[in-house]
This record gives C-alpha cells, sequence and structure tokens, in this order.
C-alpha cells in the first residue's frame, strides 16, 4: 500500500469546456465569463484542457492566453486552476506542463500518451519518466489520468506506485474515467494519501463515502450546485445519474457545450473544434428539455 504526502483536497472541480469562435480561435470572454459561473455556483475549482475542454485540440500558445485570461480575470490559478496535459510525444506533454507550471497553476491533470495504444507499464513509465525529469526542480502537483477509452492506454495501480516511489511526493492523486467501480474502488484501497477523483459522476458519492477526493468532471458545467453535496458530503441524488445517461444519448463533449448555450443563450457555445461535430439545433432542444425536468424533480430523501 502506497502514501502519498497530503494535499489540499480536490473537491468539486469543473472540466470546464473551452468555447471557440466560428474562426476556430478561443473565446477568452465567454470562457472566464463560464469559468465564474460554476466558481460561483459550487465549484471548488476548474480543470482546463481536458477531455470536456477538447484540450488535445489546443496548442501551447492558445494554452497561454486561457491561463492569462483566467488570471487576469482575477481567478487564483495556485489554488483554483489545474491544467490538462494530452500528447503524444514526451516533448509535447513536456511544453504543455511548462506552460501551466509557468503560469502558475496548482496542478497537471497528466494523461499517458495516444495514438500507440495498450502500451505495457514499463513503455509508459518510461514515458512519464521522461517527461518528469526533464521537467525537473519545477515537477509536482501531478494527477494521473487515467481514461483509458480515450488515450487507449490506461494508468495502472502498479505504475502509479512505481512513479510515485522513483519521484516522491510529485503524484498526488488519479483521476478514474473509466467507470469501472472495482478498478476505482482498488485505487482507494491501495493508494490511500493519494486523492483518487472520479470522472463518472454516478460513482461520485459512492466514491467519496469510500475515502475519494471528489470529481474533476464535465456535468459540473450545467449542474455545479446538484453536485456539490455529492463531492463533499457523499451524498446521493438520483437526479444525477438520470442527468449523465440523458448527456451521454449524445456526444458528451458536444452535449455539454449545447447545454451551456442554453443556458446563456449564446449559440456560438455549440462550435466545436475540427474534428467534433456540433450537437443539432433539435437535439440540443429535445435535450435541454429532458435535463430541466429533472432538475425539477423532487430529490430522493
Amino acid at each position: 500500500m502506497s502514501k502519498a504526502p497530503k494535499t489540499a483536497r480536490i473537491g468539486l472541480n469543473c472540466a470546464l469546456s473551452t468555447p471557440f469562435t466560428k474562426a476556430g480561435a478561443i473565446d477568452l470572454g465567454k470562457l472566464v465569463a463560464h469559468a465564474n459561473w460554476v466558481l460561483e455556483n459550487g465549484c471548488d475549482g476548474i480543470t482546463v484542457f481536458g477531455t470536456t475542454g477538447e484540450g488535445a485540440s489546443i496548442a501551447v500558445p492558445g494554452r497561454h492566453q486561457v491561463l492569462g485570461a483566467l488570471g487576469a480575470s482575477g481567478i487564483d490559478l495556485r489554488t483554483k486552476v489545474i491544467a490538462g496535459v494530452s500528447a503524444a510525444t514526451v516533448h509535447d506533454a513536456v511544453e504543455q506542463a511548462r506552460a501551466a507550471y509557468g503560469m502558475g497553476c496548482r496542478g497537471l491533470l497528466f494523461a499517458p500518451p495516444f495514438y500507440f495504444g495498450n502500451a505495457s507499464d514499463e513503455g509508459l513509465f518510461r514515458f512519464f519518466a521522461a517527461a518528469f525529469e526533464a521537467l525537473g526542480k519545477d515537477l509536482r502537483d501531478v494527477l494521473l489520468y487515467h481514461i483509458p477509452g480515450m488515450t487507449r492506454n490506461g494508468i495502472s495501480v502498479a505504475l502509479t506506485q512505481r512513479l510515485m516511489k522513483e519521484f516522491p511526493g510529485a503524484v498526488i492523486g488519479v483521476k478514474d474515467s473509466n467507470g469501472d467501480w472495482a478498478a476505482t474502488l482498488e485505487r482507494l484501497t491501495e493508494l490511500k494519501g493519494l486523492q483518487i477523483l472520479v470522472g463518472d459522476e454516478r460513482q461520485l458519492a459512492n466514491a467519496v463515502r469510500h475515502g475519494g477526493a471528489g470529481s474533476i468532471c464535465g456535468l459540473a458545467n450545467i449542474a455545479p450546485d446538484l453536485l456539490r453535496p455529492l463531492a463533499h458530503q457523499g451524498k446521493d441524488d438520483p437526479r444525477i445519474g438520470e442527468m449523465v445517461n440523458a448527456v451521454l444519448g449524445y456526444s458528451f463533449m458536444s452535449a455539454i457545450k449545447a447545454m451551456i448555450g442554453d443556458r446563456t443563450g449564446d449559440k456560438d457555445w455549440n462550435i466545436m473544434s475540427p474534428p467534433l461535430d456540433a450537437l443539432s439545433a433539435a437535439d440540443t432542444r429535445k435535450l435541454a428539455g429532458k435535463l430541466a425536468a429533472i432538475r425539477n424533480a423532487s430529490k430522493a430523501a
């Protein structure tokens, strides 16, 4: 059983969606406004450049722009903002990490390399080790990102323990977005001292009751107020599972953005980075109606 230094609990963290203009640039004004909205409505922090935020499509210059805009707006990057790292090469991963550290972010949500899937733990260790060594004295506050459905590579308990041993204090947690409760429970049991976060909101309350540190999740873009009791008190709310199931009837990233657009009245929130497609107007109306009905239902005792 591995232990790590105790750090401030992450709690409810929004995997922030990224708005784009019709010309393909990041809409910094909308992003800052949305970041402040989720923070004001229940989130403890935000993660930029994650999966929901289409982070794999955002190059280093855009990352500097986003972090600069958030900092200029008054959001404390050191306590509120985690930055995603998702790259197929060590060099690109290091450059993304340096951008985040250079701007003073709280930490990194560090995904394994993608494209070459089904890599061994040894191969993945060499990837992370090369990146961590390149970061040198700047290395700190890494959350390993287990999302094999997107990266085609997973973060095992054994790999986590090896990285903790070889880079003491650098790894502070794991975000488990695979939706496999048995594997999540293993992490909660075997990785004591690490912050174990879940990406599947349907597992959030149960994970917190078993010692989980909260969630970095996409649904927090649209329902941070409902999610907060789950993340902090482990209190079940059947509406969350219903909302997740409704959203998963569509492409999750485009559905979340469409719902932000529905709340704000700004249809340009639907714009996706290539090659992703926006949710149709008909599906947007259908999903918005379904989510409103779920939200307005009486919460079970």
